[in-house]
């Protein structure tokens, strides 16, 4: 006999237990339908890229986290990193099947070959929409309109979106004479809630100079952190940038439609965020738990007019947003061991109830009763041997199920309905009236 090879995973991925994969799903549905709600439509992309489709306009940070290798035939290639580029190839390549604006979301695992550490993976899942083909402020703030509206149908309340503008903060470079160091700046800056601000300072210092380094930090600290600051903010980083143009009126447009629609209590002006990327050329914006700032953001995006450009001679303009699906479980893993309610609390299984066999000759009665109340909109299974009754009470508790039947022998209500939690029992006569039982219970 062979020697047997030892179950293991590569360090930063992972397998998915039924019940974590059963919340995922659940999250996605419930995002699937704001997506829907707001029109988007869904598309797919292959995980596969040829290396020069996705690293074309990228930094060396990004290129060092790219899983790159050559296929059996020779060729170049390396998994997405993330939906955001290989979405711009996808505009470049069926541009004459598409119409504009385009709205889409895509729901798929990237790849980074960074760092393992809480709440990241080398392997996740990550949650795009997009709209490209239009550069209005509406469309700016649809998707920061629709992050919103998405954290919330999952049951996240506590969240602030932190927003700015890179246009704003390369006028202000300009400005100080920095515009050739932008990437440098963008990084260092990036890395301002990790590392500190004296820290931040001295290595902004290191190629900019002291003065310099103490008016990019006056900037990216604004006039305050919270929603009521916004306007303040505004006007500060519109004076350090040189004065009012494009970007801060964008800004202001953006900030009008966010108090017609009674939501600028979500949004804080933060001219600290300015995304690692470099293809981001208009509003960016990250998104933090207010319970739990350390996880970090777990929606991002922003505006990047030139991206498709790079695959096309036409001009695209475009914004978009992601959501890390497994950081923020990871998140509402941790405030649920908190003591918090979330939406992963009792999400255990998609079974409403089972029905329990305890005699194996009887299976046909089982199965009909288990279609009626699939028909009445009840999940529903049937366990297939007649075990004890232990066994099977301890498999439907296993898996998360809180309802069983079991067919008594005669009488007017031959259908026993049983709480597997309250270990309580209900008899019912038809399976309409289980049914309605389950229904009612799941309703309280």
């Amino acid at each position: 006999m062979s020697e047997l090879i030892q179950p293991r995973v590569l360090k930063g991925f992972r397998d998915a237990l039924p019940r974590e994969e059963i919340a995922r799903a659940l999250l996605v549905e419930r995002l699937t339908r704001v997506f829907r709600l707001y029109g988007f439509v869904p598309i797919d992309t292959p995980a596969l890229e040829y290396a020069e489709i996705l690293l074309r306009k990228s930094d060396g940070e990004t290129e060092k986290q790219v899983f790159r290798f050559q296929d059996n035939g020779g060729r170049d290639v390396a998994l997405r990193f993330d939906l955001t580029v290989p979405f711009a190839r996808f505009v470049a390549e069926h541009r004459e099947e598409l119409y504009f604006p385009f709205k889409r979301y895509h729901i798929a695992k990237v790849w980074r070959g960074e760092k393992p550490q809480a709440g990241r993976y080398r392997e996740f899942v990550q949650c795009d929409f997009d709209v490209v083909g239009s550069d209005s402020a509406a469309v700016d703030f649809e998707i920061l309109s629709l992050m919103r509206e998405a954290l919330r149908s999952i049951g996240v309340d506590s969240f602030t979106i932190r927003l700015s503008h890179r246009g704003t903060f390369n006028r202000f470079l300009s400005r100080l004479g920095l515009q050739d160091k932008s990437e440098d700046v963008l990084r260092t800056v990036d890395k301002l809630a990790k590392i500190g601000e004296e820290e931040t300072a001295s290595q902004l210092a290191a190629f900019s100079g002291a003065e310099a380094a103490r008016e990019i930090l006056a900037y990216v600290k604004g006039a305050g952190s919270r929603p009521e600051d916004f306007d303040a903010t505004l006007a500060l980083v519109e004076r350090m940038a040189g004065g009012p143009a494009e970007d801060t009126e964008r800004l202001r447009a953006v900030r009008a439609m966010m108090v017609a629609s009674g939501v600028d209590a979500s949004f804080v002006l933060d001219p600290s965020i300015t995304r690692g990327l470099d293809y981001y050329t208009g509003i960016v914006y990250e998104t933090f738990l207010d319970e739990l700032p350390s996880i970090g953001s777990v929606c991002s995006g922003g505006r990047y007019d030139n991206l498709a450009g790079l695959y096309m001679k036409d001009r695209v303009p475009g914004v978009g947003s992601s959501i890390g699906l497994d950081r923020l479980i990871a998140a509402l893993g941790e405030l649920a061991a908190r003591g918090k309610s979330t939406p992963l609390s009792g999400a255990a299984s998609f079974t409403d109830c089972a029905v329990f066999c305890e005699d194996e000759a009887f299976m046909d009665r089982y199965q009909r009763l288990a279609g009626e109340l699939r028909s009445l909109g009840v999940s529903c299974e049937v366990f297939p041997d007649a075990k004890k009754m232990t066994q099977q009470y301890a498999w439907a508790e296993k898996k998360g199920i809180r309802w069983g039947i079991r067919l008594a022998s005669d009488g007017p209500k031959p259908i026993v309905l049983r709480d597997l939690t309250a270990r309580s029992d209900r008899p019912c006569a038809t399976a309409e009236e289980a049914a309605r039982g389950i229904g009612a219970q799941q309703a309280t």
